[in-house]
């Protein structure tokens, strides 16, 4: 593997499972070095999430990255994530590259990509090290997985390439915590064992005094220091690639169903709704009844098609017919624009084919190639609406019923059924106001981007106080 040439020894977070609080730690860390006047960076080398975003020139990034290139206070660039893997079937995953989607690498078997992405990933990295002081480079998954090894182009491939200082970070809320550091550094080579610079405790909860020799312990069998015991830290800004799941409806709420359909995308845009505390949104995985909700949602969608699936296989989309004739508010972002349409058009076969769409707007969708990924800024009711768009779907009126909503082509309304292409409408208090309106609620909407603004501000302090910087 080909040798970076090296500005400054980038730092490195890698993790010994899945959600160990990678992505967390490297925001904190961005947002403390640039409040301490550093100029840095994030960088990952391959996301797979459906949760992206635009950029201002518009290509298309994973959603973490873009988030800690605002938790270091510079413009996101899709060099910060030259690879994002987009899932939309169970075995197959839209290849983005530099922020474009590539169609060949897409349809290739992930193991033989490896020698077609690297180059991307080398160049990606060697530039931001010419432009930035420092690089925090967030890893994925775990280093250990050795069934991986041989593709991997994203954990200890970067780390060696580079020769970043690594730390490996394990979530001690789970339990095992240090038979989780000691394994994952065991199933390294030597060579990549000799980057460990210090492990992490994350997520830690209680009396640190409990922990007692164990981290000693751990020193005197692989040398390593831990460095650092992070708090579990509880906050309200974007997450990764999941969604907080377990609300249910409650009594004299103000109660809104969001449909969480199989490859259901970019749900961080609902995070305004869930943590106002205006509303209780409840998400949706089972056929229920939805008479009781003031208002259902249906988010983007990475496959509408399969989605669509989903719906008919649960019963659900007879719920959403009986609750769209009930004259409550629906609402249709991206997918769940399509999907509640007449028909779904898939010539090209991107998605899951034909499909016939729930009825509920006179709108036709015809799947195209070429892909819409672009950054929006509009007036809307005497305000400034910022959203972006990020869709392979052109639809089309089919009825004089149907009116224009918020912006002509982008979105349209039908009686109680309001739909947009538009993602990140919630972040703009007009549009929250104008939701919380339609369901008799608090219009309390405020400036989202300022609250993950302080958010960051108060991850970067939990850091500074118990991290290793």
């Amino acid at each position: 593997m080909n040798t970076l040439t090296i500005k400054k020894k980038p730092i490195m977070v890698l993790g010994c499972t899945s959600d160990a609080g990678k992505s967390l730690i490297v925001t904190a860390m961005c947002r403390l070095l640039a409040n301490r006047g550093v100029n840095v960076a994030p960088f990952k080398a391959q996301n797979m999430s459906n949760n992206a975003a635009i950029t201002e020139d518009g290509l298309e990034m994973g959603r973490a990255q873009y988030l800690q290139a605002l938790a270091a206070k510079i413009k996101p660039s899709a060099l910060m994530n030259p690879v994002l893997l987009k899932p939309s079937a169970e075995t197959f995953s839209q290849v983005i590259i530099n922020g474009k989607v590539d169609s060949y690498l897409s349809n290739m078997p992930w193991r033989e990509r490896k020698k077609l992405i690297w180059p991307n990933v080398v160049t990606a990295l060697e530039t931001l090290q010419t432009q930035y002081d420092q690089i925090i480079i967030e890893g994925a998954g775990s280093p250990a997985e050795i069934n991986l090894r041989d593709g991997d182009i994203v954990n200890m491939s970067v780390a060696l390439a580079c020769q970043a200082d690594v730390y490996l970070v394990s979530d001690i809320d789970r339990g095992g915590s240090f038979a989780h550091l000691l394994g994952t550094w065991a199933c390294l080579a030597k060579e990549e064992q000799k980057l460990i610079k210090g492990f992490v405790l994350n997520k830690f909860r209680g009396d640190p005094k409990l922990l007692g020799n164990a981290m000693e312990w751990l020193e005197e069998k692989t040398g390593i220091p831990t460095v650092a015991n992070l708090p579990y830290h509880r906050h309200q800004l974007p997450e990764e690639d999941s969604f907080r799941l377990g609300s249910t409806w409650q009594r004299g709420a103000i109660n809104v169903a969001l449909i969480y359909y199989p490859y259901a995308s970019n749900l961080d845009e609902f995070d305004a709704l869930t943590y106002q505390g205006d509303i209780n949104l409840v998400p949706i995985q089972n056929n229920q009844d939805l008479s009781v909700f003031d208002a259902v949602i249906l988010p983007g969608s990475k496959n509408s098609g399969k989605s669509l699936h989903f719906l008919e296989t649960t019963g659900l989309d007879k719920e959403l017919v009986k609750f769209s004739q009930s004259n409550k508010l629906v609402l249709g972002i991206c997918g769940g624009l399509q999907i509640l349409g007449n028909n779904i058009k898939d010539p090209l076969l991107l998605e899951d084919g034909d499909k016939k769409g729930l009825n509920l707007i006179d709108l036709t969708t015809t799947l195209a190639h070429n892909k819409a990924t672009l950054q929006k800024k509009l007036q809307w009711q005497g305000s400034q609406l910022e959203a972006y768009e990020i869709h392979h779907g052109e639809s089309h009126v089919l009825s004089d019923s149907v009116d224009s909503f918020i912006c002509k082509d982008i979105g349209w309304q039908q009686g109680n059924v309001y739909t947009s292409y538009f993602h990140g409408l919630f972040d703009n208090a007009v549009f929250y106001n104008w939701f919380m309106k339609q369901l008799g609620g608090a219009e309390n909407g405020i400036n989202w981007k300022e609250h993950v603004d302080q958010e960051l501000d108060k991850l970067a302090d939990m850091f500074e106080q118990h991290g290793w910087l």
